[in-house]
């Protein structure tokens, strides 16, 4: 269990939901007339997938996958894995994917191919947070909330060993 000393406030939740209502407002637009599929990378991504929805002004479908890299760790281990995968067929539809961080690119990169193969038309990615400086594989999404720099973060979805997910903000931890 982290001290409260050691958890420190980068993005408030005002700024943050802001922030994600511009997001979804943007992809209102971009996908209007579209067959779109909101696809969550849970655990991570549900706090942000459940605003983002909200304020997309579209019918969307809504999918749930779960891929590891990190298990409980605070560093990638460099390899995906698939925990649990799609329940409808893709073909044919736009798949947004709804991430909570990019930070390697493996995870992402892995997914959107995955994806294509499974038949989706487009694949795009919304991520709440981009941190670009720890790429390995070239990733680039379409819709980000915030980059940030080099920080292992906690809140609003993400975690540290399953814990600090319910925070209503974004964190780093010292």
């Amino acid at each position: 269990m982290l001290s409260n000393d050691q958890i420190h406030v980068m993005i408030d939740q005002k700024t943050l939901e802001d922030k994600i209502a511009e997001m979804g407002a943007k992809i209102t637009e971009d996908y209007a007339g579209k067959d779109l599929v909101m696809l969550c990378v849970l655990k991570g991504g549900v706090m942000f997938m459940t605003q983002l929805a909200k304020s997309v002004k579209l019918p969307v479908e809504m999918e749930f996958m779960v891929l590891s890299s990190y298990g409980n760790k605070l560093i990638s281990s460099g390899t995906v894995s698939i925990k649990k995968d799609l329940d409808n067929d893709i073909t044919g539809k736009d798949v947004l994917i709804v991430e909570d961080i990019i930070d390697t690119g493996r995870t992402l990169s892995f997914l959107s191919s995955y994806l294509i193969n499974k038949g989706a038309s487009s694949v795009a990615i919304a991520t709440m947070l981009d941190k670009p400086s720890r790429r390995v594989v070239p990733v680039q999404p379409t819709y980000t909330g915030f980059t940030i720099e080099d920080e292992f973060v906690v809140g609003y979805g993400l975690d540290y060993a399953q814990k600090y997910r319910n925070l209503p903000y974004i964190a780093y931890i010292k």
